[in-house]
């Protein structure tokens, strides 16, 4: 596995240097309210939850050594189950089981305005939204995405298939309501 571009930032953090505090945020910060906005769909609580990411960060980077994933790749995992603690506190939760068939079909972002996409991806299952974000708006890897979802490629990408078809389906029948 390449080298983590973190790890000597947070190895910084961890020493308590401020300035590495205030380049870990600036850096990390855009992605990680994305990240929640997308998941949560209400801007506040993704405030929240980056507030939560980045104390848990403080409390533990002088801890934090590298491991199977890289940094990017933990915080991505802290956000995302800080994100279901919330949707599990709305009684949200929402699984299904994952298909074996992928769909190559593009996901309809690029055609649809986003506020409609922001509504579609509300609507369907969890961990299929997770993989949507991660992959098409974090712009991870399907590798860093499965790494982070702790799950193999294979069923990151039928997660992502089932995804798209499920936001294809909501677009075109809210499409047809239009």
């Amino acid at each position: 596995m390449s080298a983590d571009p973190d790890e000597e930032l947070v190895r910084r953090v961890g020493a308590g240097e401020p300035e590495a505090v205030r380049l870990l945020v600036a850096r990390k910060l855009p992605r990680i309210l994305s990240l929640a906005v997308r998941m949560l769909g209400d801007a506040a609580e993704a405030e929240d939850v980056a507030q939560e990411t980045f104390m848990r960060i403080w409390r533990h980077a002088s801890g934090w050594r590298r491991g199977n994933a890289r940094f990017d790749s933990w915080i991505h995992r802290v956000t995302l189950n800080l994100c279901y603690d919330r949707l599990r506190r709305r009684r949200e939760w929402v699984t299904g089981a994952v298909p074996d068939i992928v769909d190559p079909a593009p996901l309809p972002d690029a055609r649809e305005e986003p506020h409609r996409v922001e509504q579609a991806l509300q609507a369907i299952a969890p961990r299929q939204r997770e993989a949507i974000i991660l992959v098409y708006y974090q712009e991870m890897s399907n590798i860093e995405a499965a790494a982070t979802l702790e799950i193999s490629v294979d069923a990151l990408e039928s997660l992502l298939s089932r995804g798209r078809r499920a936001l294809h389906t909501i677009l075109a029948r809210d499409g047809a309501h239009d």
